[in-house]
């Protein structure tokens, strides 16, 4: 087994005819293969023996001519030539090169070991963290089971109400026909909500939990404790279950658990972007200096960015791996192929992530750090998965006429027509240039083309939003997302806040290091550098790779603020880098790099401890007295074919609690709309006419009648019928 040598991440090159690694001489014998820490010098072994030497020096020819008389037969146990001390020469090389392998072996094996025993430390440690934020928010514990789906808002409530159908459906199959044949989303239509809302995160955790309780169940196993919570406050006492075996409880638990891994993922990440086990704990240590910045999976674990984010480290790191090693087996292209699915099934978004991940690989493959045939498989590989995750999604034509179809498509054909279209011996820059142009003309006339032929503006949306950014257009579904403030510019204090933990700075001092080697790699280019200087550049794809993806989660997260989701732990990937040899070793020479990692991460903890102390001390208890009398209200006094329209996040908890029809819901709106984005003023923009006028809901909320009658009403809500004559 190959483990990496001193140099971190960069691959030795076999030794030259002559050539001597550092501590090794000629003659040396067992002790004369070159070992460097970590690690060995492929080649090292061959060129010690080429050498000759061995324990007992030079070998030479065989005396020749007849027998030597009576007193040769002595001449064998002596030293020198003879057929045993040829036997006990290869013998005993034979023991040093299987002794210096099984050394090697024993050496990459206990570090993989220990780094698997440390990453599963960060997991539980990250899980712990979570669990325990979420709990202190909300007393989540010691909620009923109504208060537990209540404190589900806006879009996290629909989601987790086909969980909830299919657990309590007769049977799994039932519950999975039910949602995709669901009439209570979008009453009057029928729509399959696992084509539409990517639900197959809930449809595997309701198998679990299915299976679970059934196997427990079967074993006379309790699953959950419940017990009688008094309030107070005049309020009615209510019954509170703990354990697995509670849905809620459940559905947490294993978001939760998770997100675990994903640290222990992001600590394997940045040991071997680094190569070091330093640089996996500055990405861990990073990540919970900057948590707030990083996720938000402790506030509001149904949303499908829990489910999906995990899987795009594990992506990361795969491509990663891949882009380093020479030659690409099955076994990691399939590896990508199954986390891209993982990936793009659970969120919509993962899309345009993607596009920007295959736009990086693009650049890097034009500027040469990759080769065509490398890229090529890597996109076979996103083709692959994007075919599947369409047929998944029952023929989702978003997927097919999205820009990353489209993209995968076009770099495709310009790997396939540059070699033949445009001459190499052309300007560098020139064809740069040239191929750059032509995959984003043809990304976007492509895109425009398919929409149009398979009739979808579903996506249409996304469009505009960019306008919006840019040119202030306005229109009511641009409106609904852009007055939402995660998906405002990026706010100014957090560049403070990355400069506060000395994220940004220690990145920042990475990127330009990694500038300078890219920059001496163009001149080498430009200069017609001879081959073997050249070849430098292929052990950088990966870093250089890793720098373009940050400048595009970067530009993501200034247009998006909510998109800080993946800027962030990008940040805190790209730190790990500080330990790399590769881009430090000279640095490395001066100073020890445990002392300057403990120096940074000492530094980082000033600030980094005072934002954990600031989320360990929220605490809270989820209450919300109005829409529990409300849904209350709803469960005893309507039929069960009672159709509701109202505000988005009530609809999505009426639908949830009370399982009765709603025309309207909550699936791209989000919640916290601040002053100047209220409903009314959004509709002023498709209504011009009758802007400014007193808003139909108010003229009902002073009196219903007699188009309406009131039939409920407490401080914040009222329900309104509508006559059956």
């Amino acid at each position: 087994m190959a483990v990496p040598t001193g140099g971190g991440n960069k691959e030795s090159l076999p030794l030259k005819p002559g050539q001597w690694s550092p501590g090794s001489s000629p003659g040396s014998g067992r002790r004369g293969l070159a070992r460097s820490p970590g690690g060995q010098v492929p080649g090292g072994a061959r060129a010690a023996r080429r050498a000759g030497g061995g324990r007992r020096g030079g070998r030479s020819d065989p005396p020749r001519g007849g027998r030597a008389g009576p007193a040769g037969g002595g001449l064998r146990d002596a030293p020198g030539p003879g057929p045993l001390r040829l036997l006990r020469v290869c013998g005993e090389r034979l023991r040093a090169f299987v002794d210096d392998r099984m050394d090697a072996i024993v050496k990459a094996d206990s570090k993989i070991w220990l780094t698997f025993i440390l990453a599963a430390c960060a997991g539980v440690l990250h899980w712990w963290h979570i669990t325990t934020l979420f709990e202190n928010d909300r007393h989540f514990s010691h909620l009923s089971t109504l208060e537990r789906e209540m404190a589900f808002r806006t879009e996290m409530g629909l989601y987790y109400s086909y969980f909830k159908i299919i657990i309590e459906a007769p049977s799994f199959w039932n519950g999975l026909c039910a949602i995709m044949n669901d009439r209570l989303t979008e009453y009057p239509l029928v729509i399959n909500t696992l084509q539409r809302f990517n639900l197959y995160p809930e449809v595997v955790l309701a198998s679990w939990y299915r299976i679970y309780t059934t196997v427990m169940d079967f074993l006379g196993v309790p699953t959950k404790m419940c017990w009688t919570v008094n309030r107070g406050k005049d309020l009615s006492p209510v019954e509170s279950c703990e354990g697995w075996g509670d849905p809620a409880s459940f559905y947490v638990a294993v978001i939760f658990l998770l997100n675990g891994l994903m640290m222990s993922l992001f600590f394997i990440y940045g040991t071997y972007l680094s190569g070091s086990h330093l640089g996996g704990l500055i990405t861990v240590m990073c990540y919970f200096f900057n948590h707030g910045e990083c996720t938000r999976v402790m506030w509001t674990p149904p949303l499908r960015e829990s489910f999906s984010y995990p899987f795009l480290v594990l992506q990361m790191l795969l491509l990663t791996y891949i882009l380093r090693i020479p030659n690409i087996n099955k076994g990691s292209l399939i590896a990508l192929c199954v986390s891209n699915i993982f990936f793009m099934l659970p969120w919509q978004f993962a899309q345009f992530v993607l596009l920007t991940q295959i736009a990086s690989l693009f650049a890097v493959c034009i500027m040469g750090y990759i080769d065509s045939c490398k890229l090529q498989k890597i996109l076979s590989v996103h083709m692959v998965s994007l075919v599947v995750c369409f047929i998944l999604m029952f023929g989702n034509s978003m997927l097919l006429t999205s820009y990353y179809a489209a993209s995968l498509v076009v770099i495709w054909g310009i790997l396939e027509l540059s070699p033949r279209v445009f001459k190499r011996n052309r300007s560098q820059v020139c064809l740069w240039v040239v191929e750059g142009c032509a995959w984003l003309v043809g990304t976007v006339t492509l895109k425009y083309l398919t929409s149009l032929a398979f009739g979808v503006a579903d996506d249409a949306h996304i469009g505009n939003i960019l306008k919006a950014k840019f040119i202030g257009y306005k229109d009511f579904d641009t409106l609904m997302y852009t007055c939402a403030a995660e998906f405002d510019f990026m706010e100014k204090e957090t560049p403070i806040r990355y400069t506060k933990t000395l994220l940004l700075p220690v990145v920042l001092v990475v990127f330009m290091v990694i500038l300078k080697r890219a920059v001496k790699y163009l001149r080498w280019t430009f200069s017609q550098t001879r081959q073997h200087e050249r070849e430098e550049r292929y052990i950088q794809g990966e870093v250089i790779y890793h720098a373009l993806q940050l400048l595009a989660y970067g530009v993501l997260a200034i247009l998006i603020m909510r998109l800080k989701l993946f800027l962030t732990p990008h940040l805190c990937v790209m730190a790990s880098l500080v330990c790399s040899k590769q881009l430090f070793g000279w640095l490395f020479c001066k100073i020890q790099p445990k002392t300057l990692v403990f120096a940074i991460l000492a530094l980082m903890a000033i600030e980094g401890s005072a934002n954990l102390q600031t989320q360990w001390n929220i605490m809270g208890e989820f209450s919300n007295l109005p829409q529990e009398e409300l849904l209350e209200w709803i469960q005893v006094n309507t039929r069960q074919d009672a159709v509701f329209a109202g505000a988005m996040p009530t609809m999505a908890s009426v639908k949830l609690s009370a399982l009765r029809p709603v025309v309207n819901h909550p699936h791209y709106e989000d919640a916290g709309l601040r002053p100047g984005c209220s409903m009314p003023e959004i509709w002023d923009v498709e209504d011009p006419a009758n802007s400014g006028r007193i808003p139909l809901c108010t003229l009902m909320s002073q009196d219903s009648r007699p188009y309406f009658i009131t039939v409920f009403e407490n401080s914040n809500y009222r329900v309104l019928k509508i006559p059956n004559e």
